[in-house]
């Protein structure tokens, strides 16, 4: 097998475990070949010598992790690096480790809220998490069996990351309400946190309730790799309907939900409506764009218009729609910073969510940290969110291509669209294409776009009324049905 297989956007990911029916190719020669290549890729990009080298290892709440970490450790040993053995810490935190304690790289061994029986790699440097072309080459790499075997053995130091990672939180809250620990700035609120057994517990019991929050209500804060409550995954209907009835259950002020490794978060205001995708997109918009008038956003491109309205007309500021992929998000956020563009927040509608004050790293803890503190300054999330425009409907079917080449063959159909739109009456193309296209019809919007890495057509929908979206799709029904290498079957 090629290690190339094990590729997912910028992680490596595969199957840690039989138990879920599938055959094991994150292997313990994988995980050794694939840490080995990074050393090797990491000496040649940053010219240091693989002994001078010191990398944080981190994993979250999976069974798997132990053998894994074994394995990413006796390589970096191999190598002759000192390893800082974090154990059990958020993705988020993983990163942060190249600022606090001044190591070279950082891996974390995660596979987000994907399935108990899967687990992965990600690595970062102290530019961030690594793109897909340095994955890639990584893989190479290890399919060619590079490695660096140094004279000199490397040590392992455990290290107690996560309360120093909390106590930077819990600092943030306070220098923005201008109190101590010791003056307990969140007694009073009630936060219900679920953490789905991943790796989130700790913001309940070592940022919140050490600041005086009344916590109880939360749930599912023990880390437990088999997830036995619910996918700890923010974009899931069951576990947002677990948040979302604590929240009415226990009078809540506030419910955080995060996903296994907390690069992710979501959360819930205190009448147990969700704050997720385009209504969380909105808040930490409003955050951000708090001494940044003008702003610009960068989201994905399956955003709504309402938060469009609500970003540019509510808040004043511009927003940049761009390609789905958080990474291809945060890029692009970094690239307009680059060229004089004051962009503060990156954000997908999946819940990845990086300002620039955070080094533009998608952190579910700090996002809600910075959401806290609107609520510890006495402001009320509902009525911030009160001018965003909700859609009536909204609806995603997804079209597989059955053609070899479905690249060409998909943006053939994506130009094809546009020209049917351009000549229809009633239909208008958006001017802000960045993926795919977005065209607008009398009872909302529709989006086509080409999946990043699989022969699928993703087609997004929204309506301003109830019945709109049945609308929209008996009107382009018969677009679609002529292209016979296109399965359209969903489109119902």
């Amino acid at each position: 097998m090629s290690y190339s297989q094990l590729k997912s956007g910028t992680d490596v990911r595969g199957v840690a475990e039989s138990f879920g029916g599938k055959t094991v190719n994150l292997t313990d020669q994988a995980v050794y070949d694939i840490t080995a290549a990074f050393v090797v890729w990491f000496v040649n990009s940053f010219e240091k010598p693989s002994n001078e080298l010191k990398i944080a290892v981190g994993h979250d709440s999976r069974v798997s992790a132990d053998r894994i970490s074994n394995q990413v450790k006796k390589a970096l040993i191999n190598a002759g690096i000192t390893v800082l053995d974090c154990s059990l810490a958020s993705t988020p935190a993983m990163f942060m480790t190249t600022v606090d304690l001044g190591a070279d790289a950082a891996i974390q061994i995660t596979a987000s809220h994907h399935p108990s029986d899967r687990n992965g790699l990600k690595f970062f440097t102290e530019n961030g998490g690594l793109e897909g072309n340095d994955i890639a080459e990584i893989l190479k790499l290890a399919d060619n069996g590079e490695e660096i075997i140094c004279n000199r053995a490397g040590k392992v130091t455990a290290v107690d990351y996560m309360p120093q990672y909390a106590s930077r939180l819990r600092k943030m809250i306070c220098d923005a309400v201008g109190k101590r620990e010791e003056d307990k700035p969140l007694s009073g609120f009630k936060i219900v946190v679920d953490a789905g057994n991943g790796v989130g517990g700790f913001y309940a019991t070592d940022v919140l309730q050490r600041l005086g929050a009344d916590i109880s209500g939360s749930q599912f804060l023990e880390p437990d790799g088999m997830f036995p409550n619910h996918i700890p995954n923010p974009e899931d209907k069951a576990a947002m309907k677990s948040i979302c009835d604590a929240v009415l259950k226990n009078n809540a002020d506030l419910g955080l939900i995060f996903d296994t490794d907390v690069d992710r978060a979501g959360c819930v205001g205190s009448d147990g409506i969700e704050i997720n995708r385009n209504r969380l997109i909105a808040l930490a918009s409003y955050i951000a764009m708090q001494g940044n008038s003008g702003a610009t956003i960068v989201t994905d491109s399956v955003t709504s218009d309402g938060l469009k309205k609500f970003i540019e007309g509510t808040l004043g500021g511009k927003h940049y729609r761009y390609k789905r992929g958080y990474k291809n998000v945060i890029d692009k956020a970094v690239e307009l910073c680059n060229e004089g563009i004051n962009c503060p927040l990156a954000i997908e509608t999946s819940g990845h969510a990086a300002l620039r004050e955070n080094y533009f790293l998608d952190d579910g803890a700090y996002l809600v940290t910075k959401i806290v503190i609107e609520l510890a300054r006495g402001k009320n999330i509902n009525k911030i969110l009160d001018p965003l425009e909700m859609p009536a409907e909204e609806k995603e079917c997804r079209f597989a291509i059955t053609v070899p080449d479905f690249r060409e063959y998909g943006n053939k159909v994506i130009e094809e669209l546009e020209k049917f739109a351009s000549v229809n009456d009633g239909y208008k193309v958006a001017d802000d294409n960045r993926e795919g296209i977005r065209v607008f019809t009398p009872n909302g919007w529709f989006l086509l776009r080409l999946s990043v890495h699989d022969p699928v057509m993703p087609m997004n929908f929204e309506s301003r009324k109830i019945g709109g979206i049945a609308e929209d799709i008996a009107a382009i029904k018969p677009f679609f049905e002529r292209f016979d290498g296109l399965d359209c079957s969903s489109l119902i």
